[in-house]
């Protein structure tokens, strides 16, 4: 994930506008290895999140069973474990909504 260079590459299974986001978050922040790993669950389940959404417009969110009886799709459920996952991997990084202004890149913070 690291370039030549030592700048973190975002994954290339990750969405275009994902890897961006990715890319931004890793340039602005000093990660460690496991916050590079948190950040990655965060960008697959966003992804995973689109995914549902956009099946979701095209399919509704119910179909009828075969008896007459309407269900959720199982893409409802998967939008909303995947919009779960983002909110609370983005918490588990815990970064500074406004960043200090010196030239060096915040670290996250811990703790309260």
């Amino acid at each position: 994930m690291t370039a030549g260079n030592g700048i973190l590459r975002a994954p290339k299974h990750l969405r275009p506008a994902t890897r961006r986001w990715w890319e931004g978050i890793a340039r602005d922040y000093d990660l460690a290895p496991h916050h590079v790993k948190l950040l990655v669950a965060a960008g697959e389940a966003w992804d995973r999140y689109q995914q549902a959404r956009e099946a979701l417009a095209v399919n509704g969110t119910t179909f009828t069973d075969r008896f007459g009886m309407p269900h959720s799709r199982p893409e409802v459920a998967i939008e909303r474990d995947s919009r779960l996952a983002f909110v609370r991997t983005l918490r588990e990084l815990n970064m500074s909504e406004n960043p200090p202004d010196d030239s060096r890149p915040p670290k996250l913070k811990y703790g309260g």
